[in-house]
């Protein structure tokens, strides 16, 4: 009980300095990210209230509209302005029920962050490892964050165990797309 009070004070701490003070180093951002998932999983919450509880971590913290846009892939440049708003709502409401549905099964997943490496000045890798369980093995996870702002880092894609997660939605986007004869 003790340990979880230090943990939660410490990220109320985090996310509560002033942001000219402190830039949220992307590996901290995701451990933090991680840890209210893990409590959101772990509580004794509803399906759905894991759910919409879920849903207000990845609003906080996944860069929805920039992994909508990358989905769109070619098909982005053909598009008026009140297209791509109106394909940004609708991504962003599959974006939520999809991820937050698969990851509301989980319990109580242990991710514990390995390294960091800076990429450039808008990106950084953050290399983490889904603890092993009886029922399954250690899964590793790459965390790419998009990093533009340091106050406000957002993940832009999850690598896990070689697969993109961003890269797949591209190709189903592109699949859906190309069934619809190019509309999107």
């Amino acid at each position: 009980m003790r340990n979880r009070v230090i943990k939660t004070l410490t990220i109320l701490f985090l996310f509560c300095l002033p942001s000219n003070l402190y830039a949220l180093e992307p590996d901290v951002f995701v451990q933090s990210t991680v840890n209210r998932a893990a409590d959101t999983l772990s509580g004794n919450l509803s399906k759905e209230e894991r759910m919409e509880e879920l849903k207000k971590i990845a609003k906080d913290t996944v860069d929805i509209r920039g992994i909508g846009f990358y989905s769109l892939g070619s098909h982005r440049k053909g598009l008026s302005n009140e297209k791509k708003e109106e394909y940004s709502k609708v991504f962003e409401n599959y974006f939520m029920n999809s991820f937050s549905s698969r990851l509301a099964e989980y319990s109580n997943p242990v991710i514990e962050v390995n390294s960091k490496e800076k990429i450039n000045e808008n990106y950084t890798l953050v290399s983490s490892t889904l603890v092993a369980t009886e029922k399954r093995p250690a899964i590793k996870i790459e965390w790419r964050i998009y990093t533009k702002n340091p106050d406000k880092p957002l993940i832009r894609d999850l690598n896990i165990e070689g697969l993109s997660l961003a890269g797949s939605q591209k190709e189903e986007s592109n699949s859906i797309i190309q069934s619809a004869g190019g509309d999107v």
